[in-house]
């Protein structure tokens, strides 16, 4: 694969998907699709993103775990330095290890309807920072205190009918965390999410309009490493991951699936999918500045029943990007 910010990659990865109790014929199967890759930058990474199903859907359990140490880019704060600022081995180079642990559980207390704990555990550490990063007063900051750790509380509607990859339904979800010392943590900022998706059927199944609608607010001592990042392989494809970064973002996404047919008629194991997309940042809504575009289009296949492997291609403003993933973008 090729992606903007790992270049060339070697990356395998198992799709495992499971009932939590196999004798139940109404329950959804739960899914744990692993990555692990190797690029010709010289970084390695591993991550898998769980979604499970228990107790006849009364708990659902989402978890994103996830490590990355790879050499990288660092551009700075606000659209302005991610757009000016030149990439090189003399302004934005340096060397990052990321790791995350970001589980929610969410209780079913009403049909569609869910609410429930997050914990997050997310650390960001650079070195051999190139000077002017060395230079930056958030790096300058926040680097010698990379260990994050906050609670939060979500809320959920969700009507899917698959929540990996929906044809049909629509998804809300609300939620907060409070990051602290309280659990070891080094920085003190919360985060505001909203994330607002639907999808129609058209005509048939396996033709899909989805659309998104996603705000992400930070405020407090908020570090580098976890500002608002448009532009990662789930939202605006196209653009290098942390290119752009702030205290807050908001972005639109409409993207139509199409699954091809069989002779038969029935629903072919091989899509594509074309997608356009926008989205701004900024420190408050009041700051928010410049428009990043983004366009692009995919392949998927079916690897297990409505878990797909995908493959896009994205272009955003003056830039592009390589994806290669389990199941769609959102």
């Amino acid at each position: 694969a090729y992606t903007p910010e790992l270049e060339f990659t070697f990356a395998g990865g198992v799709m495992m998907s499971f009932k939590t109790k196999p004798s139940d014929s109404l329950i959804q199967r739960s899914s744990a699709p692993f990555m692990l890759g190797f690029s010709s930058t010289g970084a390695y990474f591993i991550g898998t993103k769980i979604t499970t199903f228990w107790l006849e859907d009364k708990l659902r359990i989402y978890a994103d775990i996830n490590f990355k140490d790879m050499p990288d880019n660092y551009w700075g704060v606000g659209y302005n330095e991610g757009y000016t600022t030149e990439k090189g081995d003399a302004t934005t180079a340096y060397t990052r290890t990321w790791w995350q642990i970001y589980p929610k559980f969410l209780w079913q207390f009403k049909r569609h309807l869910f609410i429930g704990p997050l914990i997050d555990f997310n650390y960001t550490k650079g070195r051999d920072p190139s000077q002017k990063v060395l230079d930056d007063p958030f790096y300058s900051e926040f680097n010698d205190k990379p260990f994050n750790s906050g609670l939060g509380l979500v809320f959920q509607y969700d009507s899917r009918d698959i929540p990996v990859n929906a044809w049909k339904g629509a998804f809300v979800e609300v939620s907060t965390g409070f990051y602290g010392p309280y659990l070891g943590g080094d920085n003190v900022y919360q985060v505001l999410n909203i994330d607002l998706r639907k999808y129609w059927k058209i005509k048939r199944e396996g033709q899909t309009l989805a659309a998104q609608l996603r705000g992400r607010f930070s405020a407090g001592d908020v570090p580098y490493g976890e500002m608002s990042q448009p532009g990662t392989p789930f939202d605006l494809r196209g653009y290098t991951w942390g290119r752009y970064r702030d205290e807050s973002m908001v972005y639109a996404i409409g993207e139509y699936r199409h699954m091809f047919k069989k002779r038969d008629g029935s629903v072919s194991p091989h899509g594509v999918v074309g997608w356009v997309g926008v989205g701004t940042l900024g420190e408050t809504v009041e700051k928010f500045g410049e428009w990043l575009p983004s366009i692009g289009i995919g392949y998927r296949l079916e690897v297990q029943p409505r878990m797909n492997l995908r493959i896009d291609i994205g272009f955003g403003k003056e830039t592009r990007g390589f994806y290669f993933n389990f199941n769609d973008a959102y």
